[in-house]
């Protein structure tokens, strides 16, 4: 592969920006696609252009505080083709909107409107009060920071030699979809825009993270061939199984925002050459308004440790710097910038840089290839020595610990991620590093705080060191508060770490421990979304904050809502084993809960990729079967009313045609018989393609092949249950269903095979029909507050409570039923609580199995 840097050409500069003034170029291609809509070029530049005549003629500063969205795209662009200079801020961040505010004094101020490419404009001053040099185009903050008065200052000709070398290097074309995985305020995020839509490709608008199942449900459902990484989206990566993941359109991965290890890089472009997409790492900075240089894929897997060449139209050299054998890297190309601007004054000033000075220590090998090795500003001088603070992190490193430093010369600051011992490590590295131990501070936090671009926050890791706690960044925690969401998480899930991108789902939470975990939620958070076990925790406490925002204050409430599947769960438990017991009649729950679990299946079953959700269903399948058939032996060995086909769960299979107590254990049986089967269909390829693609669709296929039973058409002969199938598949449609034609659609199907299900029993058929109606229409069911924890405690245990109470009742049978219910209710819960806890004791008693054993130091 040639390592030659070829010269582009470049329009002299203009006040406005090409890619930006010329959409409608590209006529009816595709250039912004939503989770529901595309937008063609031409629709895009119809929007950019109203926008633009809105802003007017006379050149104004524009503030658009952005978002991932359409709203933010028009504007941008719309500012840019008329040529008013930008400065573009995140748009979840209202301290560095107001900070820049401040500072700047914007004529204009955009922000997302109602998110369909209308954004909401608010004009300041109609004639600007600033002197505006006519080859400003854009303001960004540096170094991924946001709100910082210090901003880089860059041109039109800046933004599309830029754009045009990226689009050149990575070969960007019409056919090209990238998804958007970093903020388009950030310049990496930025640049990706621009390079598709100067290369007439396209954008996947989202603000999803790659955590997120439905981010690469998006993915697929977009047919999108790139996205975007820094280093910290690969640990995101590991985490969900990306390795193992389907994505036929992926064409190449981009990595820069940081240096990523070595052994990653090499791991992800032979993973990238196995599966038939290429890894760009790549190296920039927002003074050279996005790249500098990139690594061609081909060479990435034998050299990844370079940053690679420069990017076409730039050149590198390397200056000396006394004290160090290596020089800092100096980078000259079309994008360098302008300069710097601290105050609006700084606005009309030109060029005041030729060549961008790194301030990188770096060298270049016989092959061209250069390689960074280090940071002249990451270098500080504690009792006289020279401490390379990248190096202090590498050592730690090597030791299994993740952290990040910083420091000045009296003192080295050091932030250990997860549950370390500082103090055991503070004696390893301070004699290592040869520095005096009371220059030496180590903390050991949740999470290393991170910048919105995923860059260590080493303000807030020197500030560690302060002991007033406001002087912290809220993102540092050094002890969890009693209330915190992952602590929650942690406790309820018996998971050793939750960091800010953990969802419940992603832990393994499932339908089991999904109903205490969300009260205990909601409790600490005051409100929860009914998608929250796909949320991020960041994304929770966010939704917490704001509600608390606009929350009257509260009065004691008497009723609690509470989520209908959980209410449903506990009254059903209770109907069943009354009926049982004979303290009352009533039938028809136990269908309801085959519903119920088919609808929790979907909701924690089915997000994920193919073999990190099939590690979870069975999992899930265990926690279902290795309880049961524990209780069942028991039984079996106390009592004479079971068989060997009972302890193996296949009575409904091969036992007897009456009823008999062999029986009792039906609804395990058939719920073990419907997920094993589910399981083993969705972890074929095509069905799990198929599913992916018609989420809704699939399981109604399901539920049309289990009325196939229900009619009779079919015999499976399985006795004394009526078959199964099409209810817990019914159940799985209702947790996908998105619209209103989607939920009628469903009770009309309720509406008319639920009538003769049990032969005429009316009130039976009564129960199971208003039980899939509650389920497909009510979100949440009132219940007095002073029974809320015990409708929890009783669904979460509703399993462990139908397989005790037949051991329980029939030594009370000469008590009053009520006592048999309570004894039965009481014992389950017991059964339940112990069975939660061995997981958790599992993975302390043996933690070689579970990968948490820590190192010792010697």
């Amino acid at each position: 592969m040639s390592l030659t840097t070829p010269i582009l050409p470049l329009k002299p500069a203009t006040r406005s920006v090409g890619f930006a003034a010329d959409l409608a170029l590209f006529a009816d291609r595709a250039a912004i696609v939503t989770d529901g809509e595309t937008f063609s070029y031409r629709d895009l530049a119809e929007r950019v252009e109203a926008l633009a005549d809105r802003l007017g003629p006379d050149r104004r500063l524009v503030l658009l505080a952005a978002t991932n969205t359409l709203d933010s795209v028009v504007a941008y662009l719309a500012a840019l083709s008329a040529g008013h200079p930008v400065i573009l801020v995140p748009g979840d961040k209202p301290s560095a909107v107001d900070s820049l505010r401040s500072t700047f004094d914007p004529d204009v101020v955009i922000d997302s409107g109602g998110g369909n490419g209308t954004p909401r404009i608010r004009e300041i001053r109609a004639i600007t009060s600033h002197e505006l040099h006519p080859d400003l185009a854009l303001l960004l903050s540096t170094s991924g920071s946001t709100g910082s008065p210090k901003l880089v200052r860059l041109s039109h000709r800046n933004l599309e030699a830029n754009a045009a070398a990226i689009a050149e290097y990575l070969r960007i074309g019409p056919a090209d979809r990238a998804v958007t995985t970093l903020p388009l305020s950030y310049c990496y995020g930025l640049s990706v825009l621009n390079s598709h839509l100067l290369a007439g490709a396209s954008l996947v608008l989202t603000d999803l993270s790659v955590v997120d199942p439905c981010f690469w449900d998006l993915f697929r459902r977009t047919d999108a061939s790139a996205f975007a990484a820094v280093p910290y989206t690969f640990e995101l990566l590991e985490r969900v199984g990306f390795a193992d993941m389907d994505l036929p359109t992926l064409r190449y991965v981009t990595q820069a925002g940081g240096r990523l290890s070595p052994d990653l890089v090499r791991r992800y472009a032979e993973l990238g050459n196995d599966r038939g997409w290429e890894l760009f790492v790549m190296y920039g900075q927002t003074e050279a308004t996005a790249r500098m240089a990139y690594l061609p894929p081909a060479l990435a897997a034998e050299n990844p440790s370079r940053i690679g060449v420069p990017v076409p139209g730039g050149s590198f050299r390397i200056d000396p710097v006394d004290g160090l054998k290596d020089g800092e890297l100096v980078y000259t190309g079309p994008n360098v910038m302008l300069g710097y601007a601290e105050t609006s004054a700084d606005l009309a000033a030109g060029r005041t840089v030729d060549e961008l000075r790194t301030g990188d220590l770096a060298r270049r090998h016989p092959d061209g290839l250069y390689e960074v090795v280090g940071r002249r500003s990451r270098f500080i001088k504690v009792a006289g020595l020279r401490i390379d603070l990248g190096r202090v992190e590498q050592i730690l490193a090597d030791l299994g610990v993740r952290a990040a430093c910083a420091g000045t010369d009296e003192h080295l600051v050091v932030a250990l991620e997860g549950d370390h011992e500082p103090g055991l490590l503070h004696k390893v590295l301070a004699p290592d590093l040869g520095i005096p131990r009371g220059a030496l501070t180590m903390y050991s936090v949740e999470q290393i705080p991170r910048l919105s671009s995923g860059k260590p926050d080493y303000q807030s890791i020197l500030a560690l060191a302060d002991p007033a706690p406001e002087a912290r960044a809220p993102s540092v925690t050094l002890k969890e508060g009693p209330h915190d969401v992952r602590v929650i998480l942690a406790e309820q899930l018996e998971v050793p770490a939750v960091d800010d991108d953990s969802t419940f789902v992603s832990l393994g939470g499932d339908s089991l421990s999904y109903v205490a975990t969300s009260v205990r939620l909601e409790r600490a958070l005051g409100t929860l979304p009914a998608d929250w076990h796909v949320r991020s925790v960041a994304e929770l406490v966010e939704v917490a904050q704001r509600a608390a925002a606009k929350a009257p204050v509260r009065r004691r409430r008497f009723f609690a809502a509470v989520e209908a599947s959980i209410v449903l769960r506990a009254v059903a438990i209770i109907f069943i084993i009354s009926t049982h017991i004979g303290l009352f009649h009533w039938e028809g729950t136990a269908h309801v809960l085959m519903a119920a679990a088919g609808y929790n299946f979907a909701r924690f079953q089915l997000q994920g990729e193919r073999w990190h959700r099939l590690r979870r269903q069975l999992t899930s399948i265990a926690r279902i079967v290795l309880p049961s058939v524990a209780l069942i032996l028991l039984g079996y060995i106390i009592t004479d009313h079971y068989s060997v086909a009972n302890i193996f769960l296949l009575n409904a299979l091969v036992g007897p045609q009456e009823v008999t107590p062999e029986w009792h254990f039906w609804f395990v049986e058939v719920l073990t018989y419907l997920l094993v089967c589910v399981v083993a269909l969705l972890a074929l390829p095509p069905v799990a393609r198929l599913e992916r693609r018609f989420p809704f669709g699939f399981p109604l296929g399901l539920a049309a092949a289990g009325l196939l039973t229900r009619f009779n058409i079919v015999d499976l002969e399985v006795p004394n249950t009526a078959p199964a199938l099409w209810l817990f598949a019914l159940g799985w449609a209702v947790a996908k269903a998105r619209r209103t034609a989607h939920r009628l659609l469903i009770t009309a199907v309720a509406l008319l095979c639920i009538p003769g299900f049990f032969y005429g029993d009316l009130a039976r058929e009564m129960t199971l029909l208003t039980g899939m109606l509650l389920l497909v229409w009510v979100p949440r069911l009132p219940v007095p507050t002073v029974l809320q924890q015990l409708t929890v405690v009783l669904a979460s245990a509703s399993l462990y409570i139908y397989l005790v109470h037949w051991l329980v009742f029939p030594h009370l049978e000469n008590l009053h039923p009520l006592v048999g219910v309570a004894a039965s209710l009481v014992a389950g819960v017991l059964y339940w609580a112990l069975v939660m806890r061995v997981p958790g004791l599992f993975r302390r008693w043996t933690p070689a199995l579970t990968g948490h054993r820590r190192e010792s130091l010697r």
